[in-house]
């Protein structure tokens, strides 16, 4: 998966095959004695990473590569940005490949005049920008009843923070004139799997975007090029890549995707369904699972918390397990629907040590713990874990995911 270690004999030592998105280059004895790489030489003019840098996003282990997803590597993670190359995925029929030239966005249904929008004709609207994470409703669904994956990579790694740039979907809704009585709107992609889910229209109209741009460019395909919906703080399917058309209605459409899929199971055996919100969450990404601390003394404990219902107020970090809790720093910028950096230093005394975190957001939302969450809502249920995090620290150093109350 990091690639193969290509061991070839150089004046300059050991050359390690270069990772995905890296050039293999000879490492010269000294640096300062030879003449570097010219600009442009070998990058095709778009620029690589470090071939020393291994981070790279890893899939689950799905019958199918079409119907799958992958993990943002956050153990890693340098401040909330999560690079474009390790956004999280998931697809439910692969990545399409579309050409921006021929797509197109319909817009129809309860509206005074269906309309048509080429790429060009969007991007001749205003834009905006705004950093927001984006969760997947199944992030940590294999955590609920005991602890499984061994790395925040895999208990956590549905989630990614970019800047994403694009329209207002209610500028299009404006321009169409979207008739009295209408109170919902079908989003439907143009992937083999033609995914499609309903959207309240007042969220529509409040702060969804219909995103063409990345971080600094255009989406990638496996993010939905050229176009997709964002649908801030709720969750990630209904972010509908390769966005082909809009229907307003005033009533939801009861798709496939919202009926026997993305619904809670109860305990009851009921369904709770338009579950859309993610809820206040953080995760200890430094240290956790699969690490070792090499010897007793000063750490700083490292991690992410963030909220669909707005902005990150409180993270507290516990290492005893929960018994007693510290208040964490934040680190700005502090935005809402936003992973938010947050860090406390801490001293170990090379005993076994159990840590946690916990957020609050500013609507005064407590991140539950994870038998709180099993208690209301039972273990038939896959979506929605935002339970409290434990990784333990053994008095060897070494770092592994529990289950701890």
């Amino acid at each position: 998966m990091l690639g193969a270690l290509a061991v070839a004999g150089t004046a300059g030592g050991l050359a390690q095959a270069a990772t995905p998105g890296a050039i293999e280059r000879t490492v010269p004895p000294d640096a300062t004695r030879v003449q570097g790489v010219g600009v442009g030489v070998d990058d095709g003019g778009y620029g690589a990473r470090s071939q020393f840098e291994k981070e790279v996003r890893t899939r689950y282990a799905t019958k199918t590569t079409e119907s799958s997803w992958s993990f943002t590597p956050l153990q890693n993670s340098m401040g909330i940005i999560t690079p474009s190359g390790l956004h999280y995925e998931r697809h439910h029929g692969g990545i399409a490949t579309i050409d921006p030239a021929t797509h197109t966005l319909f817009v129809h249904g309860m509206v005074k005049q269906a309309r048509k929008y080429s790429m060009g004709d969007l991007r001749r609207f205003p834009a905006l920008s705004r950093l927001m994470f984006m969760e997947c409703s199944g992030n940590g669904l294999t955590e609920w009843s005991k602890p499984t994956m061994k790395t925040v990579q895999g208990t956590h790694g549905l989630t990614s923070t970019s800047e994403w740039v694009g329209v207002p979907l209610a500028t299009v809704l404006n321009e169409a004139g979207v008739r009295p009585g209408a109170k919902w709107l079908l989003a439907e992609g143009g992937d083999a799997a033609v995914m499609t889910r309903s959207i309240p229209l007042e969220k529509a109209m409040h702060d969804c975007l219909l995103a063409y741009g990345q971080n600094g460019e255009a989406l990638r395909p496996e993010q939905g090029y050229p176009l997709r919906l964002f649908v801030p703080g709720y969750e990630g399917n209904m972010s509908i890549k390769w966005l082909r058309r809009l229907e307003v209605s005033d009533t939801p459409f009861m798709t496939r995707e919202e009926t026997s899929k993305y619904t809670d199971l109860m305990p009851d055996g009921s369904a709770l369904q338009f579950s859309f919100l993610m809820e206040a969450k953080s995760v200890i990404t430094f240290p956790s699972g699969e690490m070792v601390l090499r010897e007793p003394g000063f750490y700083e404990i490292s991690g992410l918390a963030w909220s669909g219902r707005g902005a990150i107020k409180r993270v507290e970090v516990s290492v005893d397990g929960g018994r007693s809790w510290r208040d964490a720093v934040l680190h700005g910028p502090v935005l809402p629907i936003c992973h938010t950096r947050f860090s406390l230093p801490w001293e170990w005394d090379g005993k076994e040590a159990v840590l946690q975190s916990r957020c609050t957001d500013e609507t005064g939302y407590v991140q539950p713990s994870i038998a709180q969450l099993v208690k209301e809502r039972g273990l038939v249920s896959v979506y929605h874990l935002n339970g409290i995090q434990s990784w333990k620290v053994a008095s060897s150093g070494e770092v592994s995911n529990v289950h701890h109350d």
